[in-house]
C-alpha cells in the first residue's frame, strides 16, 4: 500500500510543479504534463514499468472527455457536420494510410506490416488536441469545429481499423508475438458469426441510445431524490464507465459509446450537473494520460535509434501536414483556420499505441520495430503543443497583420464635427448612439472586421489606424470638435491624445480608459474627459448587488452616487500623486496614503443618515450657447467644469 501512496505522490508532485511552470511560459499544460513524465520517469527514474497499466487507466480520460464533447452537441449539430465527418474525416483517414503504408513499404517492410503502419499513423491524439483546442478557445472556430469532425470520424475509423489488423497475420511472427488473449473472455463478439456480430453492436449501440435517452432523466431523478451530492457524482462515474464496458465488451470504441451517449443527455435538465461532476475526474485522467506518455519514452532504444526515431518523428509530421493542408484548401478552410486545422492533427495518437500493442499480439509487427514505433507516436505528441504555439506566435499575427495591413487606408470621402477612432465593442455603442441624435461622425478603425460590423448596421465608417497623423487630417481632425479615442491599444490611444491635443488644442478629446493607472496616463497625454471601460457597468452591478442584499433602491442609487462624488473629489489629488511616482514603480507610499484617505471618506460617505433625495439635488445641466456651424454638437458638464 505505501508503494502506491509514493507513486501518487510522485505523479502528483510532478504535475503541481510542472504544469503551472508550463503556463506561465505559455506553453499550455499539455507539453507541461509531458515534460513532468520525462522528468519523473527516463531522467530520474523514480517511476517504471507500471507507467503502462497506469496509462491504460488513464485513457479512460479520453473516454470521460469525448463524454463531456457530445453533451456539448445535439444530434442536429452532428448531422450539420456531417459533410466534414465523412468528406473531410473520411479522406483524412484513408489517405494518411496509404501514404503511411507506401512510405513503409518503401522503406522496406512487408505489405501487411506496411499497411499495419499506415493505419496506426493515419490517427491522431484526440486528448491533446481537444484539450488544447478548449484551453485555448480555439474550440468554436473554423479550424477547431474541422480538427473535431476529423478526430470525431478517427474514433470511429478504429473498429473496422481492430477488425482488419487479425486478417494482416504473418505466420513467421507468430511464435514471436506473444499470445495475449486474456481479453477473449471478455467479449461477448469473440466467436460469433459476422452476421450475429453485427446484431449484438448494433443492440449495444440502441441501447445506449434508447437508455440514455428514457432511462439517464429516471436514473438521474432517483438519485436526486437521495439529497447527496456523492451519489450523484457515483452515478454520473456509473453511467460512463458501464458504457466504456459495454461498448469493449462489443469491441467497440469506449469513447465512441461514451460520445453517443453525451449527445443523447445533450438536452437533459441535468445536463450541466453532470459535466460539473465529470469535469474533474476527466482532468486528472488526462493529466495523468499526458504524464505516463513521457515517462513511458525508452531512452535506451531512443538513444541506439535516435536518428531514425527523430527522422520518422518529423517525417510524419511534415507527410501528415501536407495532406491535411491539402484537405483544408479542398474543403475552403482558409486562411489562419487552415493552419490550425493542419497543426493541430498533424501527429500521431493515443490510440496509436492500441493499435501498434494490438498488431504485436497478432503477429503483423515485429516486437523490435514496435518499440521504435512507440518512441515515434511519442515524439510526435510531445511536439504537438510546440506546433500550437508556431501557431500562436508566427502563423496567427502573420494573418492578423497581413488582413488589415496588407490593405489600403480607405478614402475618407466626407469629414463630420466628430471624429471616432476605435468602433470595437466600447466604440460601436458610442457610434450608435450619436447616430440615433442624427450627430454626424466619421468612424476609424484598424481592424477590418469591426470597419464591416459596422457597416453592416449601416453606420458609416473606414478602414484606417487613427494613429496616423495624415489620416486624422483626411478625416477633417482640423475642424473638428470631438475626437473619441476608444482604441483597444493603450500606447496607441495615449499617442493619439498627444498629438491631438499638441497640434490641434481645440478639438474635445474624450478617451477610454482601461483602468486607473491608464486614465492617469491619458490625462497626462491632455485628455479632456477620460473614463474607464469598467468603472460604470461595475458601479451599476455594485448597486445591484446592494439591493439584492437588502439594502432600498434609492438607497444603492443613493451610495452610488457617493461613490462617484467621492472619486471625483480626490481625483486631482490622487492624479498629482500618481505623477510624482517613479517610471517603472506601480505604488509609492504618498498615493498608497492619499487612496487609503479616499477609502476612509467612501466608508464614512456610505454610513451617513439616509435622507431621501431633494428636487434640488437632481443635477441640473443648461445647454452651451449654440455655435454657427449648421450641426451643433452639445459638450457635457465635462467642458462646463474645465
Amino acid at each position: 500500500m505505501t508503494g502506491y501512496f509514493i507513486q501518487a505522490f510522485i505523479y502528483l508532485v510532478a504535475a503541481v510543479i510542472a504544469v503551472p511552470l508550463a503556463k506561465r511560459f505559455g506553453l499550455g499544460s499539455v507539453l507541461g504534463y509531458l515534460v513532468a513524465g520525462v522528468v519523473i520517469g527516463p531522467v530520474l527514474g523514480l517511476v517504471g514499468q507500471e507507467t503502462t497499466t497506469i496509462q491504460h487507466f488513464a485513457e479512460f480520460g479520453v473516454v470521460m472527455m469525448l463524454f463531456l464533447v457530445g453533451m456539448e452537441l445535439d444530434p442536429k449539430g452532428l448531422w450539420a457536420m456531417r459533410v466534414r465527418l465523412l468528406g473531410l474525416g473520411g479522406l483524412q483517414v484513408v489517405l494518411t494510410a496509404a501514404a503511411g503504408a507506401a512510405i513503409a513499404w518503401w522503406l522496406g517492410l512487408v505489405w501487411q506490416t506496411a499497411l499495419a503502419v499506415g493505419l496506426i499513423f493515419a490517427l491522431s491524439s484526440t486528448a491533446i488536441v481537444l484539450q488544447t483546442l478548449s484551453e485555448k478557445g480555439l474550440s468554436k472556430t473554423e479550424g477547431g469545429r474541422s480538427a473535431f469532425s476529423v478526430l470525431l470520424f478517427q474514433d470511429i475509423a478504429v473498429i473496422p481499423m481492430l477488425a482488419l489488423i487479425p486478417l494482416l497475420a504473418l505466420p513467421e511472427l507468430m511464435g514471436a508475438a506473444s499470445d495475449d488473449h486474456g481479453h477473449a473472455g471478455l467479449s461477448l463478439v469473440a466467436h460469433l458469426p459476422a452476421w450475429a456480430h453485427a446484431l449484438v453492436v448494433v443492440a449495444a449501440i440502441g441501447s445506449v441510445i434508447v437508455g440514455g435517452y428514457y432511462l439517464g432523466p429516471l436514473l438521474f431523478r432517483y438519485v436526486i431524490g437521495s439529497g447527496l451530492r456523492e451519489v450523484f457524482t457515483a452515478s454520473a462515474l456509473m453511467l460512463v464507465i458501464g458504457i466504456a464496458a459495454l461498448m469493449s465488451l462489443v469491441n467497440l470504441s469506449p469513447a465512441l459509446g461514451a460520445f453517443l451517449a453525451g449527445i443523447v443527455l445533450a438536452n437533459s435538465e441535468f445536463k450541466h450537473e453532470i459535466e460539473a461532476n465529470i469535469e474533474p475526474f476527466k482532468g486528472l485522467l488526462l493529466g495523468l494520460f499526458f504524464i505516463t506518455v513521457g515517462a513511458g519514452i525508452n531512452f535506451d532504444v531512443l538513444a541506439a535509434e535516435w536518428a531514425t526515431v527523430l527522422g520518422l518523428g518529423l517525417a510524419v509530421i511534415v507527410v501528415k501536414a501536407a495532406i491535411l493542408l491539402v484537405l483544408a484548401l479542398l474543403f475552403k478552410v482558409h486562411g489562419s483556420n487552415g493552419w490550425l486545422f493542419t497543426l493541430s492533427l498533424a501527429q500521431a495518437g493515443e490510440f496509436g499505441f492500441v493499435l501498434l500493442t494490438y498488431s504485436v499480439q497478432n503477429s503483423v509487427i515485429p516486437v523490435e520495430l514496435s518499440q521504435v514505433l512507440s518512441l515515434v507516436v511519442a515524439l510526435s505528441m510531445f511536439l504537438t503543443p510546440l506546433l500550437f504555439i508556431a501557431y500562436d506566435k508566427l502563423v496567427l499575427p502573420r494573418y492578423q497583420t497581413a488582413k488589415n495591413d496588407d490593405r489600403e487606408a480607405d478614402t475618407i470621402e466626407e469629414q463630420a464635427p466628430v471624429i471616432v477612432a476605435g468602433v470595437g465593442r466600447f466604440g460601436q455603442i458610442i457610434c450608435r448612439l450619436l447616430r440615433a441624435n442624427n450627430i454626424p461622425i466619421v468612424a476609424l478603425d484598424h481592424e477590418i472586421e469591426q470597419i464591416e460590423n459596422l457597416r453592416n448596421i449601416r453606420i458609416k465608417s473606414y478602414f484606417g489606424d487613427a494613429s496616423r497623423s495624415d489620416l486624422l487630417e483626411t478625416a477633417g481632425i482640423e475642424h473638428a470638435r470631438l475626437l473619441v479615442v476608444a482604441i483597444d491599444d493603450r500606447e496607441r490611444a495615449v499617442g493619439i491624445v498627444k498629438h491631438v491635443k499638441q497640434f490641434y488644442p481645440n478639438v474635445w478629446v474624450l478617451a477610454r480608459a482601461f483602468d486607473r493607472g491608464h486614465g492617469y496616463q491619458l490625462r497626462e497625454a491632455g485628455a479632456d474627459d477620460v473614463i474607464s471601460e469598467t468603472y460604470h457597468s461595475a458601479l451599476e452591478l455594485g448597486g445591484h448587488a446592494l439591493t439584492a442584499m437588502g439594502v432600498h433602491p434609492m438607497r444603492a442609487k443613493q451610495m452610488t452616487w457617493a461613490f462617484v462624488q467621492n472619486e471625483e473629489a480626490h481625483a486631482d489629488e490622487l492624479f498629482e500623486a500618481w505623477k510624482e511616482i517613479d517610471e517603472g514603480i506601480n505604488f509609492s507610499p504618498r498615493y498608497g496614503e492619499l487612496f487609503m484617505k479616499l477609502e476612509e471618506a467612501l466608508n464614512t460617505a456610505m454610513h451617513q443618515d439616509w435622507q431621501a433625495p431633494q428636487q434640488e439635488e437632481v443635477p441640473v445641466w443648461t445647454a452651451p450657447a449654440p455655435e454657427s456651424e449648421p450641426q451643433t454638437l452639445n459638450r457635457g458638464p465635462a467642458e462646463q467644469r474645465s
